[in-house]
């Protein structure tokens, strides 16, 4: 749940901002295509270190997610 919670609305933005960027923002492209840069990066070291930390069988909850998963299971 806290994967589904956490990685899905980042996807969301990353195609928002990389896919559909040059036909909503046409003045803004550039940024936004960076900043989708940004987010694909940060999500791919996100998954690395949490797929890290389930391999070794440590419990990790993240900030805010985390409290919102538990309260769903």
């Amino acid at each position: 749940m806290q994967s589904i919670l956490t990685f899905f609305p980042l996807w969301i933005i990353s195609v928002l901002f990389g896919g559909w960027s040059w036909f909503l923002f046409w003045h803004a492209w550039v940024f936004l295509v960076w900043l989708s840069w940004i987010i694909g990066i940060a999500m791919f070291i996100l998954w690395i270190i949490l797929m890290i930390k389930a391999y070794q069988g440590e419990m990790y909850r993240l900030p805010i997610v985390g409290d919102i998963a538990e309260k769903h299971i």
